[in-house]
């Protein structure tokens, strides 16, 4: 029996026949004003998924900037379950503005996370350990993904992990300009625009799990109260286990501790998420098999 289900969506099936010289293939989906789109490389015919940005009004300069910031980012890591960036094309306008932009990435055979049937409680827990490896990876880079959320996370038939979409990926420590994040998965300090650090992550990963556990979105400062005084009280908000009773009680605590609204009270690292998270997949393994 599925631990959760949702229904998977048919991509849109027209599209351009080449963008800057890569033979499109098939459109893989839309978002934050891109297309990805898989390709073939017009020289080795190898497979990639090329994320294209038009610039068709001045607000889409944001979009054509995370792009560069995801390539910027993505080339630097190598993980088997980040996504990697090989090349950035552009074109230019005569005033030297970019006006469309594309870049090439990893081709992954994966489905989001919120888009497939996650299956029982072992194999979802495995998924978090993934995402959690993956995420650590990236910190030690120096950076922080930001935008972590189960549309994010790629899970491919045979359980292999790939966390996507660098757009909003940041330098630990910065304090960004402006809200950004997913509302339903975004931590408190990103909805104040305070400085991010790895215990930003530690809180979408957890609102993820939260959300995948319980089959509800967590209420965050940004979907309840966007004032000066907004605030959320971490023990009026149901755990999992309330919810969901095929939860284990330890998991669903931990869950609770990711998503702390205090970041300081939040787990040391990933490699400790991923160390307690590894300690838990052995209790409901054990639980699942009848050990």
């Amino acid at each position: 029996m599925a631990f959760l289900s949702t229904s998977l969506t048919e991509p849109p099936v027209s599209h351009p026949k080449a963008i800057f010289d890569y033979e499109v293939i098939e459109c893989l989906g839309h978002g934050a004003g891109s297309t990805i789109y898989a390709v073939s490389h017009p020289d080795t015919h190898q497979l990639y998924a090329l994320k294209h940005v038009v610039r068709k009004q001045p607000r889409d300069a944001r979009f054509i900037e995370q792009l560069q910031n995801e390539y910027e980012v993505g080339k630097q890591v190598s993980h088997p379950s980040l996504r990697r960036s090989f090349e950035m094309k552009e074109s230019r306008s005569l005033l030297l503005q970019v006006t469309e932009a594309a870049l090439v990435m990893e081709m992954v055979d994966g489905v989001p996370l919120d888009m497939q049937d996650l299956g029982p409680l072992p194999g979802l827990v495995s998924v978090f350990i993934k995402t959690a490896h993956a995420l650590h990876a990236l910190h030690e880079i120096g950076y922080v993904h930001c935008d972590l959320k189960p549309n994010n996370i790629l899970v491919s038939p045979g359980g292999a992990v790939k966390v996507i979409d660098l757009g909003q990926a940041a330098k630990i420590g910065t304090a960004k300009e402006r809200i950004q994040g997913t509302p339903d998965y975004i931590a408190p300090e990103q909805v104040k625009c305070r400085p991010v650090t790895v215990q930003t992550d530690i809180y979408n990963l957890g609102a993820t799990m939260y959300w995948a556990l319980s089959g509800r979105k967590l209420p965050t400062l940004f979907t309840l109260k966007k004032g000066k005084n907004s605030f959320l009280v971490d023990s009026v908000i149901a755990p999992p286990h309330q919810l969901n009773p095929l939860v284990p009680e330890m998991l669903s605590n931990f869950v609770m501790e990711c998503t702390r609204v205090n970041p300081q009270k939040r787990p040391a690292d990933m490699a400790d998420v991923a160390r307690r998270l590894e300690i838990i997949h052995h209790g409901v393994q054990r639980a699942a098999t009848g050990a």
